[in-house]
């Protein structure tokens, strides 16, 4: 048993086949008999953990720059060419037709043989007819009826559109060939203290690879030496290079810009976060999306209906009116050259791959043409707060001392006695104490109060840091902050008091403070056309009320719990069809399932959130969000254009039929031309690019 998928967006053969009863040679073969050359792919191990996968083929043929080796339609084309205007200049010399029509025919059958042998294999395996069987009936039909320039011309449009055609699909399939090259092939790596250079597939676990400044990462890793920035841009799409040193992640395919590294790698080669992103959008470019269904189910209506109506022009004026037999079969060979919907089934591919490949550039995985479309129709947008329209972060937002203590005493004692906690809002007070370059005296008899505060002796004096209630439980006045206390709770800040078991020494506020990008994210958002944004958290109401005034948001829904958020999401679902859900792509996984569009951000070198997220935004980069609505947008748009344009030329062709003025030569003008355009309207969507 072997079934055999051919994704026509990226040239590639998906086999899958049991190994113990399929001669996979056999099937190679067979396909390099139909004139394809084969190249198997090296499977990663997430693609081999699946049963079904045997291998994968490149229908394509080599990946090479030259045009002529990789353009099978290219050679046909121009021999064909030279044949006609052989046969046109021998014509103009007065040279006998028995001579120039021979030089049609060879001109017909040097540009159709490809054509033909295409067909000859639709009509042996009982496929839907297509237009290379359309085209060689076409020609065969023209010559029977003795119009052997006519037929030599439309083989050698038809080429000549194949060719174009395969040229700028070429283009488009190149968005995802340019991520391929960006990994180099060869990694200096330091192996039982000794340096070696190695293929990229021979480079282990746990090995040193070392990068001088200028090079490519070879591989995913940690760095364990040397410090640099390094430009994420091919992985995340961010602008500006990033400061790396020993302990944080790096991704293979980014660019080492200054310092020297030494990396640890995590990932083998074939696992690496771009090798995941390649498999992934193209599986994304396999999938058929809403509106190429629809294209599909129409052609296998009309196509039959386009056939009979050939039919019906081929025998009706000759047999009822009398009308010459000649010309009306004439007109039904173009028309059966019309009813191949060439245009009308490329329109969608080729916009999905194009907007695809653009967004994986800048740093936006789509996980399909069904998430790309349903992207393009949202309404509503549900966001998670913390991690998401916040750092997720707490940070110090505000010191206010109190009865005469200085504002760096104060802090210096609060930041002492949180040193030996482990609570987030003790480490932003830490934080904030380093960052003011303070230095922070001893601690002695620390307690930690779960939940409350906690308790300690700095230089044999006993000082309290807690929030409000452990102050009140201490019995200590909270009389003379009463106003500011208030005053920064409205805020949405959580405020810690630090006191001396008397008196209240000071304030310290903590909050998540807001990403820099998430106001003017929600304003883009708006701009776009999404009508509701929601956020959804399970912070307190005071706090979500404070930061979706900051931020803009039409609805807050505060103190959820993750089914809470689930539930919340379904509310919308059934008031508005379709929302988004944002949020980090694991925390927040029930409620984007949920959604008609989850989106995680962050995802880069996060393999849970790039296999279950709908969009990831590889970058922790909320401005990338308006982008990936606007170019969803701009892609149902130009499928629509697509489809309208292709369906009106359609028609316009047939109704030349009326008058009897319908030509071969138009008739593949036609067909061939509205299949150009509508694939370089696609293709524009490669150029969409994002903007701060």
């Amino acid at each position: 048993m072997i079934a055999a998928t051919v994704v026509f967006t990226t040239g590639k053969l998906n086999l899958a086949y049991d190994p113990s009863t399929i001669n996979i040679a056999q099937v190679i073969n067979k396909i390099q008999n139909l004139g394809y050359q084969v190249r198997e792919e090296q499977l990663n191990s997430s693609e081999l953990s699946s049963p079904s996968k045997g291998t994968r083929s490149d229908g394509a043929g080599q990946e090479s720059a030259s045009f002529w080796r990789t353009n099978k339609y290219a050679l046909s084309t121009v021999m064909s060419g030279v044949m006609i205007l052989l046969a046109v200049l021998l014509g103009q010399l007065k040279v006998s037709f028995t001579i120039t029509h021979a030089i049609y025919v060879v001109g017909i059958i040097l540009g159709g043989y490809l054509p033909a042998k295409s067909g000859w294999s639709v009509l042996v395996n009982a496929r839907e007819l297509d237009m290379n069987v359309l085209m060689t009936l076409a020609a065969i039909g023209a010559a029977a009826i003795g119009q052997f320039a006519e037929g030599a011309v439309v083989v050698f449009l038809f080429s000549l559109g194949n060719a174009l055609q395969a040229y700028t699909l070429d283009k488009t399939r190149n968005s995802i060939r340019t991520l391929m090259e960006l990994t180099p092939n060869q990694a200096l790596v330091r192996r039982n203290g000794r340096e070696m250079i190695l293929p990229v597939e021979q480079v282990r676990i746990g090995d040193i690879v070392i990068v001088r400044p200028g090079e490519r990462l070879p591989m995913d890793g940690r760095v364990v030496g040397g410090a640099s920035t390094v430009n994420q841009a091919p992985i995340t799409g961010e602008s500006l290079p990033v400061d790396k040193q020993a302990g944080d992640e790096v991704f293979a395919g980014t660019i080492n810009e200054r310092g020297f590294l030494e990396i640890e790698v995590t990932r083998l080669s074939r696992d690496n976060t771009l090798s995941r992103i390649i498999h992934l959008i193209e599986e994304a470019q396999a999938q058929r999306a809403p509106s190429q269904q629809f294209v599909d189910r129409f052609a296998r209506y009309y196509t039959p209906l386009v056939l009979l109506g050939a039919v019906l022009v081929a025998t009706v004026p000759s047999l009822i009116f009398h009308q010459p037999f000649n010309k009306w079969f004439y007109e039904a060979l173009a028309m059966l050259l019309v009813a191949c919907p060439c245009a009308l089934v490329i329109s969608t591919p080729v916009s999905i791959v194009a907007a695809i490949g653009s967004a994986a550039r800048n740093g936006v995985l789509i996980k399909g043409g069904v998430c790309l479309e349903e992207a393009g129709a949202l309404s509503v947008i549900a966001f998670d707060k913390t991690g998401t329209l916040t750092r997720g972060k707490p940070r110090v937002t505000d010191v206010i001392p109190l009865n005469g203590t200085s504002e760096t005493e104060m802090l210096a004692i609060a930041a002492a006695i949180e040193s030996r906690s482990e609570h987030p809002l003790g480490e932003a007070i830490v934080n904030c104490a380093k960052e003011r370059l303070l230095i922070l005296p001893d601690v002695s008899n620390f307690t930690a109060v779960l939940g409350k505060g906690a308790r300690g002796e700095v230089e044999g004096r006993p000082y309290y840091i807690g929030n409000v209630r452990f102050f009140t439980e201490q019995g200590i006045s909270l009389t003379p902050a009463e106003v500011e206390i208030g005053r920064l709770q409205t805020e949405g800040k959580t405020v810690m008091v630090l006191g001396d078991g008397q008196n209240i020494l000071g304030l310290i506020a903590v909050a998540d403070v807001l990403r820099e990008s998430s106001r003017e994210t929600i304003q883009q958002l708006k701009q776009a056309g999404i009508e509701k944004v929601v956020m959804l958290t399970g912070d307190n109401e005071l706090t979500a009320q404070a930061i979706a005034r900051s931020v803009g948001v039409d609805e807050v829904k505060a103190d959820l719990l993750p089914e809470d958020k689930v539930k919340a999401v379904m509310e919308l679902l059934v008031e508005h069809t379709k929302v988004a859900m944002v949020g980090d792509g694991v925390n927040d996984a029930p409620a984007m399932a949920i959604s008609t569009v989850g989106i995680a951000m962050g995802t880069a070198g996060t393999d849970t959130a790039l296999e279950t997220a709908d969009i990831a935004l590889m970058a922790d980069d909320l401005s990338k969000l308006p982008y990936a609505i606007n170019l969803s947008r701009r892609t149902l748009k130009t499928i629509k254009q697509n489809i309208f344009f292709a369906l009106i030329v359609k028609g316009l062709i047939l109704l030349l039929i009326i008058p009897g003025w319908l030509t071969l030569w138009l008739a593949v003008i036609g067909d061939m031309g509205s299949s150009l355009l509508v694939t370089l309207n696609g293709m524009r969507l490669l150029r969409v690019k994002y903007t701060q």
